[in-house]
């Protein structure tokens, strides 16, 4: 975990996601996970906030829309949750541009749909750390 980016505060947050999976299972949708998470969350210690509405800008300026992840772990890592049979583009493109668009440096995606374990990929921001092909590199060495 030395070479990853708050590899120890990921391995438990993706240690209390294979919890709730391991007494849920699959089949469920997003909410639940989501209710799971928040107990599960709670009772290993891993701070957290619930769809933070986090504001977006434009050239400096705030825009009216917002957008809300699944939640904020260690008020530094975005946890996005999905519960469909196998992660897509899109899912990625959503939790990377959460991601690059906070200052916020770990996009976590999750997956609980997928069978017979979750699904769960990492993303940095590229804004602060390498990109995402070289952090993907890093993995495989």
């Amino acid at each position: 975990m030395a070479n990853l980016i708050y590899g120890e505060e990921s391995y438990k947050i993706i240690g209390a996601c294979f919890e709730v999976y391991k007494q849920k299972g699959c089949g469920f949708t997003e909410p639940v996970y989501q209710d799971c998470l928040k107990i599960e969350f709670r009772l290993q210690g891993i701070p957290f906030v619930f769809e933070p509405k986090i504001n977006l800008e434009y050239k400096g300026e705030i825009l009216d829309s917002y957008f809300k992840p699944d939640f904020v772990c260690f008020d530094k890592i975005i946890v996005e949750l999905k519960a469909v049979a196998t992660l897509i583009d899109e899912h990625r493109a959503q939790t990377i541009n959460y991601v690059n668009a906070t200052n916020y440096d770990l996009g976590l995606l999750v997956n609980f749909g997928h069978f017979p374990k979750i699904e769960h990929e990492r993303f940095g921001n590229k804004k602060v750390y390498r990109s995402l092909k070289d952090e993907i590199r890093s993995w495989n060495k």
